[in-house]
């Protein structure tokens, strides 16, 4: 198993209309997730931050299937209006963070 982190940025006022979104996460963006390999993905908040972890057996397959989907293009633009996601060019999804410390 590989772990996956990621953070963002909540645009000022807009953390309710994101929290929105993801409680009517579309049924075909939840499919890409699962088809990437992606479980217990979860997402958090403190302020205007947002910090995202999820599990899976492969990052670099996660983020092919992830940079591949036209679903995730749309779920990328749609999101556009509510929050700031730095994007790796070279891979297209979030920059993988650093894992620094782990109590296993």
């Amino acid at each position: 198993m590989e772990r996956y982190a990621w953070k963002a940025i909540v645009l000022p006022g807009m953390l309710e209309e994101y929290c929105k979104r993801h409680d009517e996460i579309w049924p075909e963006m939840k499919q890409v997730l699962s088809d990437a390999g992606i479980r217990n993905y979860t997402i958090w908040n403190v302020g205007n931050e947002l910090f995202g972890y999820y599990e899976c057996d492969s990052v670099a397959y996660a983020a092919k299937v992830q940079a591949d989907s036209p679903v995730v293009d749309r779920w990328n633009e749609y999101m556009k209006d509510v929050m700031v996601m730095e994007m790796d060019p070279v891979t297209g999804a979030q920059p993988l963070m650093k894992q620094v410390f782990l109590f296993d």
